[in-house]
């Protein structure tokens, strides 16, 4: 919390709008609470915008719903990244308000309703392979109060699946572009669009592929102007920056 806020609160603590008791149960936890093995950051979307969001993967079912049990305490959304169905199950029995979606592998609490701007985001893949790290991007910007346009499956090795959908891709303000292989849809959306590109390389290919490498590299050397890159597989990045795009005023 910073000194602003922490001066505005207490006007309002004099002024009667919030009670002593609820100051300091605001404020009781700065700036995160100590589990042990995990410190919940309380106060991060006073700090950006955004809440702390749960990686799941190398925690254990335990620790995930432990740590879900602390933060759905505040008023703020829970996002749990990279959960198993397992995980899903713990966290469920702590509060009956966790959704899972499977093939983004996400957990969500939902405790207030973001604002949604206008304006949308599209999620492009090259191949229906390439999907489950597209559903990480679009349910991750979903969460996050974006309205996202899916267009699964327009690689190049069949452009006219990406040409025929262009009226509603640059109706978009952000795009996210996923594929795997030799990742060079990125660069294809790139030179027919005026707006920001966000590739995700996945690791989607044939054995010269090297887990994504080759994606990666091609789409870090794209002559295309307006494409800037995620980590391979990196769903979440790409729907967390696109949201950030896509809320600026």
């Amino acid at each position: 919390m910073t000194g602003k806020e922490i001066e505005k609160l207490l006007n309002e603590v004099k002024k009667g709008i919030i009670s002593v008791d609820k100051a300091y149960e605001m404020l009781k936890n700065f700036p995160y609470s100590d589990l042990g093995f995990a410190r919940i950051d309380h106060h991060r979307e006073m700090r950006t915008g955004y809440p702390e969001i749960v990686y799941c993967a190398g925690k254990t079912i335990k620790q995930v719903s432990e740590i879900f049990r602390v933060m759905i305490k505040k008023e703020n959304n829970v996002i749990g990244t990279r959960a198993g169905s397992e995980m899903y199950d713990a966290v469920k029995k702590i509060t009956a308000k966790a959704v899972y979606y499977p093939e983004a592998r996400i957990i969500s609490v939902q405790k207030k309703r973001p604002e949604t701007p206008k304006t949308k985001i599209a999620v492009i893949t090259a191949g229906t392979s390439d999907i489950p790290v597209a559903e990480e991007a679009a349910v991750t910007a979903e969460l996050l109060g974006n309205k996202v346009v899916r267009i699964y499956d327009a690689g190049v090795a069949g452009i006219h699946r990406l040409v025929d959908k262009l009226p509603e891709i640059r109706s978009c303000r952000v795009i996210i572009v996923i594929a795997g292989m030799e990742g060079a849809l990125a660069s294809v959306v790139g030179g027919l669009v005026d707006i920001p590109v966000i590739a995700v390389p996945t690791s989607v290919g044939y054995g010269a592929s090297f887990g994504g490498i080759s994606a990666l590299l091609a789409m870090l050397t794209s002559c295309s102007a307006g494409v800037t890159v995620v980590n391979i597989d990196n769903g979440f990045g790409a729907g967390f920056s696109a949201s950030m795009i896509n809320r600026m005023k």
